[in-house]
């Protein structure tokens, strides 16, 4: 980072690092805390970063719903451990409710083994089930939302808060301690708090790379799940955070 400016240098560490604190910036870059500080009350100013009682972030708000096209190819190595350790807790005969999304289509191609009875809005992960004779596969119905290939709707709703399933798994593009798991839109918000309003166990599956990103919505707070699975590299304050709640946090 030598020669740089200073304050693309503190952009430049939070690029490569969820949550640091000041002490971390005063050793990283070689300047006094004062220093730091002025600089930190500088970038929030212009909007570039996030900070919290955690430490300094890198403002990263999702303004839209990435495509699935456009996820499938991200983190592949930690969507398959995370979906290994989220098949650790579906027992044979479970009844589980599969949100939409590529972690959630890695999920579903490692339960195939299981007598099960399915519910998802997600059409590829509906069609792909729909081979397996001893999965029950439902699907929300509706109207379909074409960013994701998935259902949404009132249609869906009904449906959802209609079922009681053992084990509902959530899916987002954002989450962090602070806000809990949020969404671009009120629509996917509704839906996505649907899907886990009646489940007995409530199950977030999310790599670390889209902690302490948000958007405009909030589906839950990470504190009124029971589980949250993420890969290794998920920041400490998470650890921390969750240490005194009744989540159970599986690090892969």
């Amino acid at each position: 980072m030598k020669g740089q400016p200073r304050l693309e240098q503190i952009v430049a560490f939070l690029k490569g690092h969820n949550l640091v604190t000041v002490d971390q910036l005063v050793n990283a870059l070689d300047a006094s805390p004062a220093t730091i500080r002025r600089d930190l009350i500088k970038l929030d100013e212009q909007g570039v970063i996030n900070r919290s009682h955690g430490g300094v972030a890198l403002n990263r708000f999702i303004p839209s719903q990435p495509t699935t096209n456009e996820k499938q190819l991200r983190n592949q190595a930690e969507k398959r451990a995370i979906a290994q350790q989220a098949l650790s807790l579906i027992k044979p005969g479970d009844s589980v409710v599969l949100d939409a999304g590529t972690t959630m289509l890695e999920l579903a191609r490692q339960l195939t083994h299981l007598p099960l009875r399915v519910i998802t809005v997600d059409l590829h992960i509906a069609l792909f089930l729909s081979e397996f004779k001893q999965i029950e596969v439902t699907v929300a119905g509706g109207r379909i939302d074409d960013s994701s290939q998935s259902c949404i709707g009132d249609h869906s709703l009904r449906l959802l808060h209609a079922v009681w399933p053992d084990i509902a798994f959530v899916s987002c593009n954002s989450w962090s301690t602070e806000k809990g798991i949020t969404t671009p839109t009120e629509e996917k918000a509704t839906l996505k708090q649907a899907l886990l309003a009646n489940a007995r166990r409530r199950v977030l599956l999310a790599d670390s790379s889209k902690y302490g990103a948000y958007s405009l919505y909030c589906v839950e707070p990470l504190t009124r799940l029971t589980d949250v699975i993420t890969d290794s590299r998920a920041p400490a304050e998470l650890t921390q955070q969750l240490a005194d709640s009744a989540v159970t946090l599986h690090l892969t």
